[in-house]
């Protein structure tokens, strides 16, 4: 009982592993389409005259931005953790515990 308990945990590491890998791209491609999409040279450099209406986009200090690159890395964070935990049980050289990595990540990333 203790050595399914086991395995349906790494698997379930593995699964979540792999959501939190997508999950990490979904908020780098939110992250590229608030960029401007013109990036000219007066979207780059700096006004000489103070401007009441600054541009939006990476270049400024852009809290959307800001908000997505702090969430990319609590995902970026989630997901070491997760991968050496996975990696740590793998380690034991338990072959049963090996299958229920490999399943794991198999059906999360097919899901």
């Amino acid at each position: 009982a203790g050595m399914a308990l086991s395995v349906l945990v790494i698997l379930l590491l593995s699964v979540l592993y792999e959501a939190v890998k997508m999950g990490k791209a979904v908020v780098l491609r939110r992250a590229l389409l608030a960029l401007p999409r013109s990036l000219s040279r007066e979207s780059l450099v700096e006004p000489e005259e103070p401007d009441s209406n600054p541009p939006q986009g990476r270049y400024t200090a852009s809290p959307v931005w800001f908000q997505y690159h702090v969430a990319q890395t609590l995902f970026h964070v989630v997901q070491v953790v997760l991968g050496y935990m996975v990696m740590l049980a793998v380690m034991s050289y338990n072959a049963w515990i090996f299958l229920g990595a490999i399943a794991g990540s198999t059906l999360g990333y097919f899901v």
